[in-house]
This record gives structure tokens, sequence and C-alpha cells, in this order.
């Protein structure tokens, strides 16, 4: 089966890390779908780059902290594509409020649980039940978490606990799936430029220049995308379970 008669998935990808794995994707010949919360005539300028690569890829407006949207998601691809070879779980938020842990409010942990890892653990669930009844050559699960997982950071504590959830989801995931031949595996991003990072671009350009990183640069969406790729075309084998860590050495213990 040639990448081009393939179809992935890609939750939250219509910006930031999202569009450089769907664009990487697209390059490589998948047909993609992508999501998101915003109408559709917002992202036209986002679903046009890619139908120029792809004209079969297709945005569908969808919230994945919601079963109904998950559920409806999952229908249109269907109507409209016929299969779906590739999920990669990538939709997620920030805090709205950077709050210390003493004083974190249970509204947006719940967000953020919702939207970072329940979405995900159940879309993930819904697209396996379906993997697993239209079985195929290569099929894959691909997470989207971050350095979060094990870094902890006290103003953002909803947003690590979700992203270390998606650590474990992976794991189960990758287990539980083997039997069928899918594979799971977690990206796990370092300081990437995105709009999310805006906000704290100062901060981290001085991170950045006092040598926090061994690669002396932000990542970027398309180093993501490059990896996603390779995991999704099937090109690093006997690895399911596997944690990708692209960071450029933040979490590299030194001395």
């Amino acid at each position: 089966m040639h990448d081009e008669d393939r179809v992935a998935l890609v939750t939250g990808g219509t910006r930031g890390i999202g569009l450089g794995i769907a664009r990487k994707l697209t390059e490589a010949g998948f047909t993609v779908a992508i999501t998101g919360r915003r109408a559709a005539e917002q992202v036209q300028p986002v679903l046009q780059q890619l139908r120029e690569l792809e004209p079969r890829s297709i945005y569908v407006q969808a919230d994945v902290a919601s079963a109904v949207d998950r559920k409806q998601l999952l229908e249109t691809i269907e109507a409209q594509l016929g299969r779906l070879d590739v999920l990669v779980n990538n939709a997620g938020i920030a805090p709205r409020v950077r709050a210390d842990v003493l004083e974190a409010s249970e509204e947006s942990f719940d967000e953020l649980i919702a939207t970072n890892l329940r979405g995900p653990y159940f879309l993930t669930q819904s697209v396996a039940a379906w993997m697993i009844r239209q079985p195929a050559k290569q099929r894959s699960v691909i997470n989207i978490s971050s350095v979060s997982a094990t870094v902890a950071s006290v103003n953002r504590g909803d947003y690590c606990i979700s992203k270390a959830g998606i650590a474990m989801a992976t794991k189960l995931w990758a287990v539980r799936l083997a039997e069928y031949g899918i594979g799971v595996y977690e990206v796990r991003p370092g300081i990437i430029e995105t709009d999310m990072t805006e906000g704290v671009k100062g901060k981290y350009d001085a991170l950045i220049e006092g040598g926090i990183l061994l690669e002396k640069r932000w990542g970027t969406p398309a180093d993501i995308g490059t990896a996603v790729s390779m995991l999704a075309r099937g090109e690093l084998p006997y690895a399911t379970g596997a944690v990708l860590v692209l960071d450029g050495g933040l979490t590299l213990a030194r001395l």
C-alpha cells in the first residue's frame, strides 16, 4: 500500500505543532483530516495549503473533549475518506492562567484534563476499534505529549499532569493494541516555537542563550512533523511504545 492510499487524522491540526505534522504527512503522500474548534471558514487558508499537495484533505470542526464531537468526527472521516490508518493525538491547550499549584483552580484542572487527556484517550479507544475492524498493512497511533510529562512546572501543574497521563496512555495502548499490529508511540517535544509559546518567548530566548539546550535554537513544528511522518510511514520498526524526545537536549542529564 502506498502512502497516498492512506488516511491520517491530526487533531489540533490547524496551527502550531499540529499544522507542522499535517504538512509533513501530506508531503509524504497521506490524505490528512485535521480538526480544531474554529469554524471551517476560519481555517480555509490552512486547508488550501494542504489541498495543494493532496486535494482530498479535509477539515472537521470538533472539540476532542466532547464525546459527541468525537463520534461525529469519525463518522465524517469514514463518510468522506472511507478509512483511517493513522491517528495523531495532538490537540491540547495550555492553562488560561499560569497559577501556582497552591492556588490553581479545579476549573482549570478539569479543562486541561478533558482536552489534553480524556479526549485523546477515548478518541484512541474509538479509533482503535475502527482500525481493528478494518485491518491494513500499517496502522499507528501517535501521541504528542511534552517534556512536561516529566519536568515539573509548579505554575502549570494541570498541564504537566495531563501530559504525564498521555505518557502512560501511550504505554497502555501500545500493550493493548500490539496483538492487532497497531503501533503506538509518544513524541515528546521540548521548547517549540508556536503561538502557544509566544507569550513566554522572551523567557525562553534568555534560557536558550544561557545554554539550557544542547542544540541552541527553538524547535519548530516541522521538527515534530518529521518525526511523526517517520513513525506514520513505519520507518521505525520494532519500536511500539517508544518515546521520541525532541527537545534539543533539554532533558539530558548533565553535570
